[in-house]
């Protein structure tokens, strides 16, 4: 593919058209973000301007951008309802950077959409932290400084790469001075975080689960977690993250319950934990949800650090805040527990509870299955294990693409379509656990995951994300039984993991490698995106704390990350200041000394033209003292004879009737200058 050649247009309009492209790279991220409008309203200004930088027409008129600024807030105000606030406030910035490029007059004009455009590169941030983010807005930082320093050359036409070159060289200086803010400024809570996902057909986790709605479910394959293990992680298929409990009912949708009950008469907890302790670090990825993530059973707080933390009486940990940064947390979980009574409660009625008029088949199959000869209607584990067995050996199948539901869910699944993902068949089994008598409600969270080899974390990925039952079995408490295991054992296992489809430009690239190359290529990218996540993301301040009391701080503080980032400051100062005058003694010397001498007919009020020679000076300095001038005569002749003397220092051929060498001659030339006075 040819490039457009540039040369026949005028420098405006190349410098034009240069801009428009970063720009453009800036704003190209943010159109999965901002409304659809915006994006097209933002494509079609920036089209026109390019136009008419390539052919060189004029701008339009004011009104026109009056016209455009208009539309362009009552539309902001009609989808957002307000024009505060991140979405709104980045919609109305990018229109705003487009806009201005039509009234590109000035250079002030320019600098306007300079610092725009620096904002609204920092706006992508609020959406997406990742590395890949970052480094391209590292390119488009570099392409907005290259404009930046273009637009301070405004004689001739000087090639892009030579103000490339000094961004470049600008940025890298001033990356040490980025680095040492970065790790000794005192953290604080960014301002980012993630949108929320209205639409439903995507795998992650919710506060609530609506059975039916969702035709096809749609993985996505985004880091939900990654977690380390301290020594041997448990299997895989017992890995599970509990995340919402739910058992409230209306038919299509699963909510956590509210209990009506007095406070004395609801279930607690009543863990008890025993056996081997697993320890391990989480680092979860921000959802603007206020669940932490944990292994079954979690008795202790997780560690983390600047948040509060509770667990509800289904063993769910819970944070007061959202979660919107990465945040990383210590837990010991103990995989041999026994949690809920023992024996029956009145709290246990409300997880048998279902809504009138829903799924009669399953409710007339529970009543045949409890009337059938040698039917032991009080042994909840013997409806559990038939339950387990027909979901085995009676047809039934998991599937990504079960079709839509309707209002009997539970019947349909278990009389007529027979597959489902697994909120099909945990709601399912649920439904009729509870038919059946038996207290039951859904766990959900994430199941499973994949080590990556290369540094022995487990990424736990959205499509991870499950959902699984528990019920109650007198003596034993609550117990876990998965129904998808049964349908579909390798979904729990480590047979057959969910996958994202590829798209279908990761099909052309990828389409020709071999598996095992595609997965080391993942796990060496999922590597680097978990150093960037522990080491730049989730750079906190304890981890500033920690580096304190490495360098000698016993117990330090915030103050103390002030003192330290001040201490370097003025040491790199003094640092700047010796080189600096290090570096005006490696000067030729007999320069310095012209310096000092203009410096000083300066400072007793004669003006010199910049860079003059001694002889430019001589012949100004006798221009000043002409007989219509003020100043005496007397007063000239000394200055006029030194500076010739300097010049013939340096350009004059050596003459023996001056002995000395050139250092010892500029030592007494610089004696002299002491003693010339120039009156104000």
């Amino acid at each position: 593919m040819q490039l457009p050649n540039l040369s026949h247009l005028p420098r405006d309009s190349r410098d034009t058209l240069f801009l428009l492209a970063v720009i453009a790279w800036v704003v190209a991220p943010l159109t999965q973000q901002v409304p659809l409008w915006c994006s097209l309203v933002t494509a079609a200004v920036m089209a026109w301007r390019a136009v008419l930088a390539w052919r060189n027409q004029t701008l339009p008129s004011r009104w026109w951008l009056l016209g455009l600024l208009a539309l362009c807030l009552g539309a902001t105000l009609i989808t957002f309802k307000t024009i505060l606030g991140r979405d709104a406030g980045v919609t109305l910035v990018v229109v705003l950077l487009a806009l201005k490029t039509l009234e590109l007059r000035a250079r002030r004009d320019a600098f306007a959409v300079f610092f725009l455009g620096f904002f609204l590169l920092l706006t992508n941030f609020f959406y997406s932290q990742s590395l890949l983010t970052a480094a391209a807005m590292l390119v488009a930082l570099l392409g907005l400084l290259t404009a930046l320093v273009n637009a301070h050359m405004p004689v001739g036409t000087p090639p892009l790469w030579q103000a490339a070159r000094l961004a470049g060289g600008m940025a890298l200086l001033g990356a040490p001075i980025m680095v040492l803010l970065f790790v000794l400024f005192p953290r604080m809570s960014p301002l980012w975080g993630l949108p929320s996902d209205a639409m439903a057909g995507r795998s992650g986790l919710s506060a609530n689960m609506t059975v039916g709605n969702i035709a096809s479910l749609a993985l996505d394959g985004s880091v939900a977690m990654r977690v380390r293990f301290e020594g041997n992680a448990p299997a895989q298929s017992s890995l599970y993250f509990r995340g919402p409990v739910l058992s409230s009912f209306d038919g299509r949708t699963w909510r956590a319950r509210q209990s009506a009950l007095p406070r004395a008469s609801r279930l607690q907890a009543e863990l008890q934990v025993q056996g081997p302790v697993s320890r391990y670090q989480v680092t979860l990825e921000p959802n603007k949800l206020p669940w932490l993530l944990v292994l079954d059973a979690t008795p202790q707080a997780p560690v983390l650090v600047g948040k509060r933390a509770f667990m509800t009486r289904e063993l769910q940990w819970v944070l007061d805040q959202p979660v919107t940064e990465l945040l990383r947390y210590d837990v010991e979980s103990y995989p041999n527990f026994r949690h809920g009574p023992l024996d029956a409660q009145p709290g246990l009625q409300e997880y048998l509870a279902l809504p009138a008029g829903f799924n009669p088949r399953t409710l007339q199959l529970a009543a045949e299955l409890q009337g059938a000869p040698g039917a032991n209607t009080s042994s909840n584990a013997q409806w559990v294990a038939l339950v387990m067995q027909r979901l085995r050996s009676g047809g039934y199948s998991y599937s990504l693409e079960p079709g839509q539901y309707g209002q009997h869910s539970a019947d349909e699944f278990w009389f007529d379509r027979k597959v489902g993902f697994c909120e099909h068949i945990a709601s399912s089994f649920v439904i009729l656990m509870r038919a059946l008598n038996v207290p039951a409600r859904i766990v959900t969270g994430y199941q499973g995951g994949e080590k990556n080899m290369v540094d022995d974390f487990w990424t736990i990925r959205q499509s991870d994300a499950h959902a699984w039952a528990e019920v109650w079995i007198n003596g034993q408490g609550w117990q876990r039984v998965d129904p998808t295991s049964a349908v579909a054992p390798g979904r729990t296992g480590t047979l057959e993991r969910l996958t994202a489809p590829r798209g279908v430009i990761a099909t052309a690239i990828l389409g020709n490698v071999s598996p095992e190359l595609a997965l080391s290529m993942r796990a060496a990218w999922d590597a680097v995106n978990n150093r960037w996540n522990q080491w730049v993301l989730n750079y906190t301040q304890v981890k500033q704390l920690e580096l304190l009391k490495n360098i000698g701080f016993e117990e330090p503080n915030w103050q103390d990350l002030i003192y330290v980032l001040c201490a370097i400051v003025v040491l790199t100062s003094l640092g700047a200041a010796l080189w600096s005058a290090w570096e005006r003694h490696q000067q030729d010397p007999w320069l310095r000394l012209l310096q000092r001498a203009a410096l000083q007919l300066q400072k007793s009020g004669v003006a010199l033209a910049a860079n003059s020679t001694p002889r430019q000076i001589a012949l100004q300095l006798r221009a000043s003292t002409a007989p219509a001038s003020n100043q005496p005569q007397p007063a000239v002749k000394p200055w006029t004879d030194w500076l010739i003397r300097l010049e013939a220092l340096r350009y004059a051929a050596p003459n023996p009737a001056h002995p000395g060498s050139i250092k010892q001659r500029l030592a007494a030339l610089h004696r002299e200058l002491k003693q010339l006075h120039w009156p104000k």
